[in-house]
């Protein structure tokens, strides 16, 4: 086994839970006698390569159980695209700093960060051991059941959909319809956990927009047609990376980030869901409204899902267990155990493959119309959201004189 320093990073987009999975490779950490320091990349690899690093060895254990309960990245993150001049300055601060074991908490483009830099070591002979955690709202990671954060942050828009379409119900002589955007590019299993608080018919959501299904402007209409004709107000869910068939997206972004991908609404331009509520106005002569979360389901952790804390901070022990028995070029997975009652193990998959792949829902996860979801996917989401409030309906019956 290799005696060194382990240092840990986190990247991407923060969760309500990233820093539980923080807490577990801490943790996990100290009991291997093999680990002499445990350090942390302030600001991820971006903060590596400029030797900010700190001891979290250091840091009270009050302080490390703390994060399990604290939202957004506690050592601060990056969205850093790795160039292959950067790779030698990172393998000399590794040789520098005598690390030996490479925790990334984050999403595909960290795994990819994590296989590579493994990858360079090992070919100029400085052996390492890179171990992957998963992490990210979106749910779209290969190889994995899901991804800690995801609960939570499915619970936050389940939470915000349902009880917003109270309001827009009550409030539907006045705001006809109302679109809410959530965040994920190329996946919608966070529009797709809006449908858990639909407990009849008329209630929201009425319709899903999904990145998995092109966005048909026709067909739209006539949705929001037969919902509004049905329940007098109408209540959408888009995911914000909605394309039409030609690939152009809905929000007509043109801004790319890094590593190459599409900023949706970024730097003043429109929204999926503002270009959703122009549609429908223009159309319709509707007066609505429109939410986009962004950041907000990242980082609320008074909706944080318990079960979620409770996995993230299992996937950092386990990726400490891994590193100790000398596998490397893994990540972390959740593997859900088959059986009515939920039960989650932990499995692993090749770095290079979560890399390269993203996960979208299944098919059979989506109605064969592409407006909704199926009972399948509401039967897989259920277990991870948990039980959401069931509020009171009056019969509304008149008075008679």
């Amino acid at each position: 086994m290799l005696k060194g320093n382990a240092i840990i990073g986190q990247s991407g987009g923060p969760t309500s839970v990233i820093n539980a999975s923080l807490a577990g490779v801490v943790e996990a950490a100290k009991q291997v006698d093999n680990i002499k320091n445990i350090l942390g990349m302030r600001y991820g690899i971006e903060g590596f390569m400029a030797e900010n690093v700190i001891d979290l060895g250091r840091e009270p254990q009050s302080a490390i159980a703390g994060l399990k309960q604290t939202p957004s990245s506690a050592l601060g993150s990056c969205r850093k695209k790795l160039k292959d001049e950067d790779l030698p300055l990172i393998f000399e601060k590794l040789k520098k700093y005598d690390i030996r074991y490479v925790f990334l908490i984050g999403g595909n483009d960290t795994m990819d960060t994590i296989c590579r830099i493994e990858a360079y070591a090992r070919e100029h002979h400085h052996d390492i051991i890179g171990i992957g955690v998963p992490k990210t709202v979106d749910n779209d990671l290969f190889g994995t059941d899901h991804t800690p954060g995801f609960p939570s942050a499915a619970r936050y828009m389940a939470l915000s959909v349902m009880q917003a379409g109270i309001l827009a119900r009550d409030m539907k002589k006045v705001d006809q319809f109302v679109v809410f955007q959530c965040i994920g590019r190329e996946a919608g299993w966070l529009p797709a956990a809006c449908a858990l608080g639909k407990q009849d018919p008329a209630d929201a959501p009425h319709i899903l927009c999904m990145p998995e299904r092109k966005f048909d402007k026709t067909k739209f209409l006539a949705d929001v047609k037969r919902c509004y004709d049905t329940n007098g107000f109408v209540s959408i869910v888009c995911g914000e990376g909605i394309t039409y068939a030609d690939g152009t997206p809905v929000s007509a972004s043109q801004v790319r980030d890094q590593f190459k991908n599409v900023e949706f609404g970024a730097m003043g331009g429109t929204s999926a869901a503002m270009m959703l509520h122009q549609i429908i106005h223009q159309e319709f002569g509707f007066r609505g409204e429109f939410q986009v979360t962004e950041s907000l389901p990242m980082s609320a952790a008074d909706r944080a899902v318990q079960l979620d804390i409770d996995e993230a901070c299992m996937c950092g022990r386990q990726a400490v267990k891994l590193a100790s028995e000398g596998k490397t070029g893994l990540m972390v997975t959740l593997v859900r155990e088959p059986g009515k009652v939920y039960r989650c193990t932990t499995g692993t998959t090749p770095l290079k493959d979560v890399a390269v792949h993203a996960k979208p829902m299944p098919d059979e996860f989506i109605n064969a119309e592409g407006n909704f979801v199926t009972q399948a996917c509401l039967d897989y989401l259920r277990p991870l959201v948990g039980e959401l409030p069931n509020y009171t309906r009056l019969n509304y019956q008149k008075f008679n004189v």
